[in-house]
């Protein structure tokens, strides 16, 4: 079969993750349109079909061959038991780029002060496996009940305690929930179809997918700097700054200077610019990157 007529299935996530992870594959080179409208989603690449899906599910419908990769948070990977391939994390979320975490709450007045104590206790969470697992460990028995949602309001006239995923703990604080204990950290990651991957064709193409995304994920935070340095202020440069310790140094028409140029964390950038007017460094420029493939 003509490899034009060949699609690899990928599977991404609808709600919270689907904005960062829309802009990574853009990055990536993949443009993804339409998908306001539908949840098969038209993508540059006549190669790709995008299906959007609940994170929750993504992993099983990789795993029984519907979709042949996909990008999907390792707490619902974890929470489904799901066999498949994992090929690279992307630590990135809604709302920042920490891992995500799965905590046990419970009221701020809550006698409970460990996990231990919930023994016979109910609670309450979206990752029913994943906690029973978890209080399994710790020798534990309680009843959990599957939350549809707003678990934070279920404490206490529901339930003695819930276990719900956080970023900041800020929607916990706001519903005067202490944390206990946190059960996982959670990125997203991408998983393909172990059978999939036997298919050469596949294999290459999903490869090829996951080290574009790789490279446009290491340059989030990072920018391009580049400059024009008197030759003999380079070593100064190079002790001065660490930052630009394996720059690329180019010799100019004129021979006294010489053209640097590196990748730094965009976060620094304020403060290394004064220093390298300083140096005597002219010319600057600081450009954005969409991929950093090392």
């Amino acid at each position: 079969m003509d490899s034009v007529t060949r699609v690899l299935r990928v599977g991404l996530p609808s709600g919270s993750l689907q904005e960062p992870t829309f802009t990574l594959f853009s990055k990536a080179g993949f443009n993804i349109s339409g998908a306001s409208r539908s949840y098969k989603p038209a993508v540059d690449d006549p190669e790709m079909v995008i299906r959007l899906l609940r994170a929750q599910e993504i992993s099983r419908y990789v795993e029984h061959g519907f979709l042949d990769c996909g990008l999907t948070g390792k707490d619902w990977i974890e929470n489904n038991g799901s066999d498949v391939a994992r090929l690279a994390e992307m630590t990135f979320s809604k709302a920042s780029n920490k891992p995500t975490r799965w905590v046990i709450a419970v009221p701020e007045d809550s006698p409970i002060k460990s996990v231990h104590d919930l023994q016979g206790k109910v609670i309450a969470t979206e990752a029913v496996e994943m906690t029973r697992r978890y209080l399994a460990e710790h020798g534990v028995t309680a009843t959990i009940e599957f939350s549809w949602g707003a678990t934070e309001v279920k404490v206490p006239d529901l339930v003695d305690a819930i276990v719900d995923v956080t970023e900041t703990g800020s929607s916990l604080r706001a519903n005067k929930l202490r944390i206990l204990e946190t059960i996982m950290e959670s990125s997203p990651q991408i998983i393909a179809n172990k059978q999939a991957l036997e298919d050469p064709w596949k294999k290459q193409k999903i490869e090829t997918m996951v080290m574009l995304l790789q490279g446009a994920h290491a340059a989030r935070d990072k920018v391009g700097l580049k400059m024009n340095l008197p030759g003999d202020k380079l070593e100064e440069l190079l002790r001065a700054l660490p930052a630009l310790r394996n720059p690329t140094v180019a010799h100019l028409a004129h021979s006294d200077w010489v053209a640097v140029e590196t990748i730094i964390d965009e976060s620094v950038v304020r403060e290394i610019i004064p220093q390298l007017k300083l140096l005597g460094a002219e010319g600057i420029i600081e450009y954005p990157l969409n991929k950093v493939v090392y």
